[in-house]
């Protein structure tokens, strides 16, 4: 399977990119926007497979974060710079025809730069376990927030009527909540590229989202498109888990208000139902790319 990586230039930093496979026939490649702000395309790998049934894959670390990792510029974490380096890669790599898929933060890119430039390339969206909504997101996590323990919700509500979260009880109460609702820390048993060092921009996320998943008090906190979605024509498939941080009602709440949407629940997922269900999310995936290439 050919896999080519690189980098692109972009406002005097650069872009570092992965493209795997070819496309065949009529297939058009899969743009994969990854989560944080902060992550890394690392996770991604995980679909490498579709490749193989002849549709190339592209993935990139964002500014900010992995082989694309830079600090000390808090000015320029927003959506704004994140829009115009995807609007570049697309550009610098000659891809006018794809599909979008946004996971977590990457559906927040994908959504807002669907509704900024209207691509007349883009076959579909993709908007995997992601909101439109940081206020109803941010509801709903507080709710999540009550089935942890009387102590863990202790903890966390002091983290954050004191603005300090760096206690230590307020820690294992966090990451217990996203053992419960985003993914468990990678064991020996979990594919290679789950388990890989990866370089988190952790100042992209502090700046861009806020210190933790409830409270986003970063630039992308007042993200609110939902009265918005009706403006995107493209066909979208959203997929999301039962036990995920995007709750059913935020993916509802999106299902609700696009022209021309699906909606497809994993039964017992959390915020990664790509890893979690990999064959039935591929399956999934590639029926509707198949449909609307």
């Amino acid at each position: 399977m050919k896999i080519i990586e690189g980098t692109v230039p972009f406002h005097g930093y650069q872009t570092w990119y992965r493209l795997v496979g070819e496309c065949t026939g009529n297939q058009k490649p899969l743009v994969l926007l990854h989560g944080g702000p902060g992550s890394t395309h690392n996770y991604f790998e995980l679909l490498d497979s579709l490749a193989k049934q002849g549709r190339a894959l592209l993935m990139y670390d964002q500014l900010g974060c992995g082989n694309s990792y830079l600090d000390g510029h808090p000015e320029l974490w927003n959506l704004d710079t994140w829009d115009e380096e995807l609007l570049n890669l697309l550009d610098r790599l000659h891809i006018t025809e794809y599909h979008l898929l946004g996971q977590s933060w990457g559906g927040m890119l994908a959504m807002g730069f669907l509704l900024k430039h209207q691509p007349d390339g883009c076959r579909s969206v993709i908007l995997s376990s992601t909101l439109s909504s940081a206020s109803l997101w941010a509801h709903e996590q507080h709710r999540l927030i009550t089935f942890l323990s009387e102590e863990e919700q202790a903890a966390i509500a002091e983290a954050e009527k004191t603005g300090d979260f760096s206690s230590e009880a307020y820690q294992k109460a966090n990451a217990r909540f996203m053992v419960q609702h985003c993914a468990a820390v990678p064991s020996e048993n979990d594919p290679e590229c789950l388990r890989r060092p990866k370089k988190s921009g952790s100042e992209a996320y502090l700046y861009g989202w806020g210190p933790n998943e409830y409270n986003p008090t970063g630039s992308l906190g007042s993200f609110e498109i939902t009265d918005r979605l009706n403006e995107l024509h493209v066909p979208a498939l959203i997929m999301s888990g039962t036990n995920d941080l995007c709750t059913p009602l935020v993916a509802k709440t999106m299902y609700d208000h696009l022209p021309d949407a699906e909606w497809h629940l994993f039964d017992g997922c959390r915020h990664m139902c790509f890893a979690e269900h990999p064959e039935e999310y591929q399956s999934i995936l590639n029926r509707w790319m198949l449909a609307y290439d």
